[in-house]
């Protein structure tokens, strides 16, 4: 298994939690090889993992990521990483 980590700076915490919510938690698990996702918040950090069956399906969303970002959020990073164990 392969997750995505990305990094973003929330610049509107309730439109960006309103978009999370009814937009990139659902396209994200309906992508291809979608096994979970955490997507996590500390003050204006979000941070979130979400998990693939492959490389090649992690790097597919990775990609498509900084295209996705609204305006209440700013697109700091993302990367792929495989993932070591899970309990």
């Amino acid at each position: 298994m392969h997750a995505v980590v990305v990094r973003v700076t929330i610049n509107d915490t309730e439109s960006a939690e309103n978009h999370l919510r009814n937009e990139v938690v659902p396209r994200a698990s309906q992508s291809p090889g979608f096994v979970t996702g955490y997507w996590t918040r500390k003050d204006n950090d979000g941070l979130s993992l979400i998990v693939f069956e492959s490389e090649e399906q992690a790097r597919a969303l990775s990609e498509r990521i900084p295209t996705m970002v609204p305006e209440s959020v700013t697109f700091v990073d993302a990367e792929v990483r495989e993932v070591a164990a899970s309990a």
